[in-house]
């Protein structure tokens, strides 16, 4: 048994090491997610670090898109005794202020894209509800997020080209996630074969001049739900979050295929009244295409790379008909978020609309 330098705080939870987590299941994880964009169609980046510490992995990505292309960069090494260290190769997270202030980086390399960037939280960050499913007899999804809207201040270079981030036009959101879901390398499949289920989701962290909404509507294949969030949170940290009831979603896609054009949230807060928020996706970013959330067999998150640090790097071109053919799954877009009285927010729009589902029918 190893010891690290988290042992030296108070902090344990179980008669174990801080370096190992309570259950032996292979697919726990423990994760950062930012996006970052100027709340137009210009430019969008997601980025994650990820720990798995029953596989003992750490990895990070970046990808960005602009224009056409579909840029990633990527890495990973062993875990090790440390999970304090951040570190993934070019990629370090830091935690400046805990829940409010971090700086990200990934240093330059042959792979044309780097930035150091510092986040700052506009609203407090904010516990959102447990996330839990069990599928053919398996717990898929044991996992607990906290979600925070915010801004950006730093660069971003791209190429030759270096973009200059101010906090005043680059907004974003982040979360913080642990606990169980797929990691790693393929398990035989067993009764998970039998069906392979549906995956109807939408995540729509949405930020205004003075409060942000978190919303989250996820269904099943028979459309009763299986998680949802409507919180009104105010930057102001003196006023308590609102509940907005049950959110309802209303998604229209374009013709012949599962691409969502605009959609309507409506909210219904108790005992005041309900409104409806219009979101329109503006700069869709493939998050499954080289990031590791589970199309390339190669490279999936918590995947075993070698005892050696590993860098890559990936580039597609929607204009290709071949790369534009990869490019499907989870979307993660800027998106513009419009009040019926024209008061105009940006954000997150997240959504996939996988297998059956009765909207479908």
């Amino acid at each position: 048994m190893t010891l690290s330098p988290l042992d030296d705080y108070p902090v344990h939870q179980a008669p174990e090491v801080m370096r190992h987590v309570t259950t032996s299941d292979r697919n726990f994880y423990d994760r950062y997610y930012f996006n970052v964009h100027p709340c137009s169609d210009d430019l969008m980046m997601l980025i994650g670090v990820g720990q798995y510490p029953n596989l003992g992995v750490t990895d990070a990505f970046a990808v960005v898109r602009r224009g056409p292309l579909h840029r990633v960069v990527r890495a990973s090494r062993e875990l090790g005794a440390d999970r304090m260290n951040t570190t993934v190769g070019p990629f370090r997270v830091e935690v400046l202020e805990g829940l409010k202030r971090l700086r990200v980086v990934l240093d330059p390399t042959e792979h044309g894209l780097s930035f150091d960037l510092t986040w700052e939280g506009a609203i407090p960050a904010t516990l959102e509800p447990p996330h839990y499913l069990r599928w053919q007899e398996r717990v898929v999804f044991d996992s607990r997020r906290i979600a925070q809207t915010g801004r950006w201040t730093g660069h971003i270079t791209i190429g030759d080209e270096r973009v200059d981030v101010t906090p005043d036009v680059w907004w974003g959101s982040r979360d913080r996630s642990w606990g169980i879901r797929p990691v790693g390398e393929p398990e035989p499949p067993g009764i998970q074969s039998k069906n392979a289920g549906t995956f109807y989701w939408m995540y729509a962290p949405m930020q205004f001049d003075d409060h942000s909404i978190l919303c989250i509507v996820q269904e099943d294949e028979k459309g009763r739900r299986v998680l949802e969030e409507a919180t009104r949170v105010w930057a102001d940290p003196s006023r308590e979050p609102e509940y907005l009831g049950r959110p309802e979603y209303r998604p229209v896609y374009k013709p012949e295929t599962r691409e969502v054009v605009t959609a309507a949230i409506d909210f219904a807060p108790p005992n005041g009244t309900p409104f409806t928020i219009t979101a329109t996706p503006i700069l869709p970013v493939h998050l499954m295409v080289g990031t590791g959330y589970g199309l390339e067999p190669d490279w999936k998150h918590g995947m075993y790379q070698g005892p050696d640090l590993k860098v890559q790097g990936v580039t597609l071109d929607a204009r290709d008909p071949d790369d534009a053919a990869r490019m499907w799954g989870m979307v993660d877009s800027v998106a513009r978020y419009e009040y019926a009285d024209g008061a105009t927010g940006h954000g997150l729009f997240e959504y996939w609309a996988l297998g059956p589902h009765p909207s479908f029918d």
